[in-house]
């Protein structure tokens, strides 16, 4: 998996005006925990952030903070402001490479569905599916093959298979399908006399 270099400075425990201060500046309070460290509180430029939240990538983050320190860690959960979408706090969970990593990875649909061919429209719900593995395992992107799906199936996680990497999104969890439209071509039996 791709890593993404994110700068930051060091803070200290705040108020709500402290922490509102930050934000007028661009900054992003965050924080970082897990793995048997003490929690780390620190601010990230929010232009540098959107690099990490506006793309359908995963990344492990490598964290920089000003006073030296450096962390491993992935994204673990994000705030948003509910009317202009900015950002507001950010958890980050720091990360061992030699245990197993929960991550979402997105999905990449290959091949061209029977179904579709003979008329089905081809849909897909989930753009990621949540896995674990260790880190040299975690792949950047998970690539199903739709080529056999045909009209009126669909590919649950559950139905995922790769070597080294566990699925631990839900088993019914759908992936994608394809549905019966008026534009079918049915082959019609004919009745046995």
């Amino acid at each position: 998996m791709q890593h993404f270099e994110l700068k930051g400075q060091a803070r200290e425990v705040g108020n709500k005006a402290v922490l509102k201060a930050f934000r007028r500046q661009g900054l992003v309070p965050c924080n970082l925990y897990g793995c048997g460290i003490d929690n780390v509180l620190f601010t990230v430029d929010e232009k540098e952030l959107k690099a990490v939240t506006n793309t359908p990538k995963s990344y492990i983050i490598d964290l920089v903070l000003d006073n030296g320190a450096k962390y491993t860690a992935v994204l673990h959960e994000l705030q948003w402001h509910p009317v202009n979408d900015n950002c507001l706090h950010v958890d980050f969970l720091a990360v061992d490479e030699k245990k197993p990593i929960a991550i979402d990875v997105p999905v990449v649909i290959s091949g061209h569905a029977i179904g579709a061919q003979q008329g089905g429209k081809f849909y897909q719900i989930s753009r990621k599916v949540r896995v674990s593995a260790v880190m040299a395992n975690l792949p950047d992107e998970l690539t199903v093959d739709i080529t056999s799906l045909g009209l009126d199936k669909k590919i649950k996680a559950g139905d995922l298979k790769f070597d080294n990497i566990s699925i631990i999104s839900d088993k019914d969890m759908i992936i994608c399908g394809v549905k019966s439209t008026r534009n079918v071509t049915v082959v019609e039996e004919t009745p046995a006399e």
